[in-house]
């Protein structure tokens, strides 16, 4: 691989999730490019963290569900590092309400954030990762992707479409050396999901076999794999890290 192997761009990096897998990158031994929308005191609080266990870190604030701004984090990522190694797209939000009285504006806002960001970060990445014959692009989708659920149509539809987005890029590229797989968690714990009433928490995990929430790190375990050696031969597959939910 070029020498911008060691680099991984996660968006949508400050907190939850995507703070999870750059530490967790970070401690397999790679660069992270660690991009925000708005929060910068945690972002540079784990870009600390990163470069406390001896690794680079590069922040970008950008709002990737825009094409350009997308495009300026690709491209700094690559100036700085001399490639991309992995693309980790992360960024996400949900507006949840029903149908019957969902706006176009909550609709619309989802989509973009979480469908058309991880489009244009792959958009801009291609030709970079084309050029190198070498990458790893891993898109995190959702359990609702797959199964649906009430009250989250945009979420939904928007998780659905980055695994259709993950399968078709799979294909296009794989001929390049480039692999692009789907992480899909199901209830994890992170700041969101604790903000919900303790009933409807109880609900969820009734749903779950192994009787408990993800964490964080759950995820990042699966992200570190796809991105490692060992997964050298998967591509266009959907990794669901859900404690058996959607089984």
């Amino acid at each position: 691989m070029s020498s911008g192997s060691r680099c991984a761009v996660v968006t949508g990096a400050s907190r939850g999730i995507g703070r999870g897998i750059a530490l967790a990158l970070a401690a397999q031994g790679w660069d992270i490019v660690i991009n925000y929308r708005s929060q910068s005191a945690p972002a540079q609080e784990l870009a600390q963290q990163i470069e406390a266990m001896g690794r680079k870190t590069l922040l970008v604030q950008a709002d990737v569900s825009r094409f350009d701004e997308a495009k300026a984090l690709i491209d700094q990522a690559a100036a700085a590092f001399g490639g991309i190694g992995v693309l980790v797209n992360n960024a996400g939000i949900t507006r949840d309400g029903l149908l019957a009285r969902m706006s176009e504006e909550d609709y619309d806002q989802v989509l973009d954030v979480n469908l058309k960001s991880a489009f244009n970060c792959i958009r801009h990445a291609t030709p970079i990762m084309m050029k190198q014959r070498a990458g790893r692009i891993i898109n995190i989708t959702s359990v609702v992707g797959i199964t649906g659920n009430a009250g989250q149509a945009n979420y939904a539809a928007s998780k659905a479409g980055v695994i259709g987005l993950t399968k078709s890029a799979a294909r296009e590229l794989a001929r390049r050396g480039i692999t692009v797989n789907a992480v899909a968690p199901g209830y994890i714990a992170t700041d969101m999901t604790q903000a919900m009433p303790e009933a409807a928490r109880e609900k969820v995990m009734e749903t779950i076999p192994l009787g408990r929430a993800g964490t964080a790190e759950d995820v990042a375990g699966a992200v570190c794999f796809l991105a490692g050696p060992a997964a050298s031969y998967i591509t266009g597959v959907v990794l669901r890290v859900d404690g058996g939910m959607a089984i």
